[in-house]
């Protein structure tokens, strides 16, 4: 039992770290694009409430099961192997609902909070910095982390969430936060 808790956590920090470098190196990355992931990465950053289609994702969370998968159990044998490949792409499920979340819901408690204001300093701050979504760990290992000061979302990015609809203005729960630019 204390093997299948294991292969489960190393998949789910695997994709961790995956996340980090697919978004810092295939999305940031100069050297690298285009590619198709920068494509898609790209119109998300310049249009804000973009996020590649549904579609696209289940692919890509298939392949990477199919793939992930037997390899994983080619090395550690059938039950771990694909309890690792199935933690590894149940978290990329899981970022792409926190991602997309915390773009489109003003969301709750500590973690999400947090975790909206660290990916919005890397999206209207600096792209350079603050690469994982779902965690910032990665950014203290690779020295990419920047610690968020007060965000400045430009008027054109604004997520619905965050301003009232009727004065286009910061809510008041947010203005300590977030200001428009």
């Amino acid at each position: 039992m204390t093997r299948l808790v294991v292969a489960a956590l190393v998949g789910v920090m695997t994709w961790s770290l995956c996340e980090y470098l697919l978004h810092r190196f295939l999305g940031h990355d100069r050297r690298t694009m285009p590619n198709p992931f920068s494509v898609e990465h790209t119109r998300h950053h310049s249009l804000g409430d973009y996020f590649a289609p549904s579609w696209k994702k289940a692919i890509v969370a298939v392949a990477a099961l199919a793939l992930i998968g037997p390899l994983a159990s080619a090395v550690v044998g059938l039950p771990l192997g694909a309890i690792f490949g199935s933690s590894f792409v149940s978290m990329y499920v899981t970022y792409e609902v926190i991602h997309r979340r915390a773009h489109t819901h003003p969301g709750f408690g500590p973690y999400a909070r947090y975790l909206r204001r660290h990916h919005f300093h890397h999206h209207f701050e600096n792209p350079r910095a603050n690469h994982g979504v779902t965690s910032p760990i990665w950014d203290f290992v690779f020295g990419t982390f920047e610690a968020p000061t007060k965000i400045r979302v430009p008027r054109k990015l604004k997520m619905q969430w965050l301003c009232h609809p009727d004065s286009e203005e910061v809510r008041s729960g947010f203005a300590s936060v977030y200001e428009l630019s």
